[in-house]
């Protein structure tokens, strides 16, 4: 698929400006911040750090993050187009799939990843791998904009698009806490392998005497996500793009 930088660029600053005057998606850049002053003020019982409490603290933070950043207001990016009926139009334009879903992706990806460095800096965090947890946050951002992308394409206005994000954020988000009761309940056992897990399990790789395979495995699980969901957010795209 070829791609117009020229387009895709377009369509960023389009999202850029009418991003700034809608306010009540906006805020929803503070949420990572607060909820990174919250954990670290909460006590040293937490352990921020590569611990196993303090990995799972930080997880909380980050995959609750996801949702309430990078997938609530992809999906409102989608949601509002379709209640204004503007995305029938930009779909008619020469703008390509990847012009219209990298354009319409940059400026949430960019956002996701300067508020998420400045609350993993408020929480203190020392990764065991720089470039492994710099690697699982841009792939889990990808999986999240492509989880929007999918909820917008189904959202016909912006209540419905926050209300879509219920089942990602009940799936993705809670899944780390299936680990809790995987004794109890085997079956959940399978939520291990969930992102929002295989990124807890990364977090708490210690900084002495990890090996390569600890890094790889979470790594490979969370690409392998990645892969199948932007695969499913174009195709849906170009099935609604037939459909207009």
């Amino acid at each position: 698929m070829s791609i117009s930088l020229k387009r895709a660029g377009a369509i960023f600053v389009k999202d850029y400006k009418e991003f700034s005057r809608n306010y009540a998606i906006s805020i929803s850049l503070i949420f990572p911040i607060i909820l990174a002053l919250l954990f670290r003020g909460a006590g040293p019982s937490l352990g921020i750090g590569p611990s196993a409490n303090g990995a799972f603290a930080f997880g909380l933070v980050l995959n609750t993050s996801f949702v309430l950043l990078t997938c609530l207001v992809q999906v409102s990016l989608f949601a509002e187009e379709k209640e204004r009926n503007t995305l029938r139009t930009l779909m008619m334009t020469p703008a390509t799939t990847m012009d219209v879903l990298v354009g319409k992706s940059t400026l949430v990806f960019v956002m996701s990843a300067v508020v998420l460095a400045i609350a993993t800096y408020i929480m203190g965090y020392e990764p065991a791998s720089t470039w492994a947890f710099a690697a699982a946050i841009i792939l889990s951002i990808i999986i999240y904009i492509a989880a929007g992308t999918i909820c917008g394409l189904f959202s016909k206005t912006l209540l419905e698009a926050s209300l879509s994000i219920l089942p990602v954020a009940f799936v993705f988000t809670a899944a780390p806490w299936g680990a809790f009761l995987v004794k109890d309940y085997p079956i959940l056992k399978v939520m291990e392998y969930a992102p929002s897990s295989q990124l807890v399990h990364l977090l708490g790789v210690p900084t002495i005497g990890f090996t390569m395979g600890d890094l790889l495995k979470p790594l490979l699980i969370i690409l392998v996500w990645t892969i199948v969901f932007t695969i499913v957010s174009v195709a849906l795209y170009q099935r609604r793009l037939k459909d207009e």
